[in-house]
């Protein structure tokens, strides 16, 4: 009885390894995506008074108070500016 167990035990374990094996030499020929390089971004960066996040002038959304421009990530930021 304990040889039975031990044997179905062991039957498991080298099943499960071969899966593994199968399994990465699958990835590796499937090759798996790469994590993208960050963006290279050119110009001015300007951060976000709300949350603090650095974003592209360009991109930014800009609000203009008593002659100072003040510079969001996003439309939330920018109705948090406006209400404080």
């Amino acid at each position: 009885m304990v040889v039975a167990l031990f044997r179905l035990v062991l039957f498991v374990f080298i099943a499960y390894v071969a899966f593994l094996f199968v399994r990465i030499f699958l990835g590796l020929k499937r090759g798996r995506p790469r994590s993208q390089a960050p963006r290279q971004v050119q110009g001015v960066m300007v951060k976000d008074e709300i949350c603090g996040t650095y974003i592209p002038r360009e991109e930014a959304l800009t609000e203009i108070r008593d002659g100072a421009e003040h510079h969001f990530c996003s439309e939330e930021c920018r109705r948090k500016f406006k209400k404080g």
